[in-house]
């Protein structure tokens, strides 16, 4: 009996030299045969510069300090250490600081290095469009998900060795960021996640700051903000002379009590103002934002364009699909498409603000619509030519009118699956021709000159300057059908993505009774019984009986869709 206590002391001596050791290891990070030791996190606000963009946050009622790093390899491609943000369903975003010119970037092999020496693939995922920097793509291993806090990997390749001298950083969270600015002649829009969470619910101008920093002289400017909404802020350009031109990053500052600086892997990139005199505006131009698109592009694409639209502003929401391959394929035939690489997830109104402010330069008129949406009148129906018929949907030219139209609001019949189970051959008009009775949600076709300074929009519809008004068509005008809940092995894909910041995401288990949702679908990816013959009311063969006319070749008994032969 007097031997217990000394047997209970020993075992418990055990357990805390076991406990010791496992907790030393877990701090540790090993790369080869390297060693880096990952620090415990910060739990005091510590002190920084004012100028400084890279700022103690408060996130989540956690206080979070940002370790500023050097290089993790001595190879070209990271010269700085690149920004690393936390996307949904466990995805990192890398952003190179400068593209690389190296050649060798595309056959390397990449690999994300974790805490634990954990690792997964990188993926070249594309090159940020107005910042000209390079983007890479890994998953968050699942071991690792389980650590606090959440640190940036090292991106190496088997021909870069991983520097150990380097202190490690804490991942950006996508839902407290500055993601992306986009200049005018008259001031500098930023794209903040975070700031306004609720539609309807601003922060105040005056409570806000835009904050630009250049890491290579220290200069740092604020300038007032002059527009809050949703994610769209809008302020003052700097004085260059202050700020110099290069390596500008720009933020928003949240003044209140202890004011702090939004986390920001946004830059600044002032106008270039063009001495060449600006050519003349196109009549029709389309806007989407797309996610594995590929197979449905050309239909679209070419569609839309015999209608009417001259020009196509695709908003890449990080498709692995060739979907830049079909886009090539459809220049070479003469169409004028852009792709514009938009890895940020669920900002679609945000996307629309910006494609409204990039492209008002060289479009009148943005048909903002999806890829599944085709518009078209009745009156069309009948004829034997489609050749640029969206124009008479628009207003007609008046020399004075008190309240010009500055948006075309169109109804839309949603097409259910029709019975088929796998994407049709000929396309969503000719395999899809079953919908619901009852008409709903509007598009948009709006004037960007007529667009106000707010950029605010809800989903394809954007709030008007003073003056200009709404004309919304009968069904008999127009009307949109939209192939919205197609075979289930198509329609999967649009579960995994809802693009919208303000719609339900299916994936949570919230608001059942929403129209957004889709009825009878449920929180998981898993197809509904008689998901198949869903969402019929109404057979509708109108548009594919015209498109037949128009785009069809016959081949025997059947017909060919001339998209077929891209």
């Amino acid at each position: 009996m007097r031997r217990k206590p000394r047997t209970t002391l020993l075992i418990l001596i055990t357990i805390i030299i076991l406990f010791a050791f496992f907790s030393l290891n877990l701090n540790l990070f090993s790369t080869s045969n390297q060693q880096i030791i990952f620090p415990k996190p910060t739990t005091t606000l510590t002190n920084h510069k004012p100028n400084s963009l890279l700022l103690s946050i408060k996130e989540e009622d956690h206080l979070i300090h940002r370790h500023v790093i050097s290089s993790p390899s001595s190879s070209s491609l990271f010269n700085t250490n690149p920004d690393s943000i936390l996307l949904p369903d466990w995805e990192i975003l890398l952003i190179i600081p400068s593209s690389s010119s190296s050649s060798s970037i595309d056959h390397d092999q990449f690999t994300c290095v974790f805490q634990n020496n954990y690792t997964s693939p990188a993926k070249l995922a594309g090159i940020l469009p107005f910042n000209n920097r390079q983007t890479f793509k890994c998953i968050l291993p699942f071991k690792v998900r389980r650590l606090r806090p959440f640190y940036s990997p090292i991106l190496t390749t088997t021909s870069s060795p991983v520097n150990n001298s380097s202190s490690p950083i804490e991942l950006f969270r996508w839902r407290f960021l500055t993601y992306e600015s986009i200049s005018t002649e008259t001031d500098v829009i930023l794209f903040v996640k975070g700031v306004n969470n609720r539609q309807g619910v601003n922060r105040l101008p005056q409570d806000l700051n835009c904050v630009f920093f250049n890491a290579v002289n220290n200069n740092s400017v604020k300038t007032a903000v002059i527009s809050s909404n949703q994610e769209v802020f809008r302020c003052h350009h700097p004085y260059q002379k202050n700020i110099g031109e290069e390596n500008v990053k720009v933020s928003l500052e949240i003044v209140t009590n202890v004011s702090f600086v939004i986390p920001s892997v946004a830059y600044y990139t002032p106008l270039q103002r063009n001495v060449v005199e600006r050519e003349e505006k196109l009549l029709i131009c389309a806007c989407t934002m797309v996610y594995n698109v590929a197979k449905f592009l050309k239909e679209w694409v070419i569609y839309s364009s015999k209608i009417g639209v001259e020009k196509f502003l695709l908003y890449d929401n990080g498709s692995d699909d060739d979907v830049e391959k079909v886009v090539n394929e459809l220049r070479e035939k003469g169409y004028h498409v852009d792709i514009i690489y938009w890895p940020w997830s669920k900002t679609q109104e945000a996307g629309f603000s910006h494609c409204a402010t990039y492209a008002n330069d060289t479009c009148t008129w943005m048909m903002y619509i999806d890829v599944d949406e085709f518009i078209y009148s009745p009156s069309w129906l009948n004829s034997s030519s489609h050749s640029r018929m969206l124009k008479s949907l628009l207003p007609r030219r008046r020399r004075r009118s008190s309240h010009p139209i500055g948006q075309i609001m169109i109804k839309c019949y949603e097409f259910g699956p029709s019975n088929q189970n796998s994407h049709p051959i000929n396309g969503v008009i000719q395999g899809y021709t079953c919908r619901s009775r009852i008409e709903q949600r509007h598009k948009s076709i709006v004037l960007l000159d007529a667009i106000d300074i707010s950029l605010l929009n809800v989903i394809h519809h954007f709030q008007l300057k003073k003056g200009y008004r709404v004309k919304k068509l009968s069904l008999d005008e127009g009307v949109v059908n939209h192939y919205k809940y197609q075979a289930w092995s198509e329609f999967k894909t649009k579960f995994r993505r809802r693009v919208s910041a303000y719609v339900v995401d299916w994936k949570q288990g919230v608001n059942p009774k929403s129209k957004d949702r889709t009825p009878g679908l449920g929180f998981e990816p898993v197809e509904p019984k008689g998901w198949a013959k869903r969402f019929c009311d109404v057979h509708d063969y109108r548009l594919q009986e015209a498109t037949r006319r128009w785009f069809g070749l016959r081949s025997g008994s059947e017909y060919k869709m001339s998209w077929n032969d891209l």
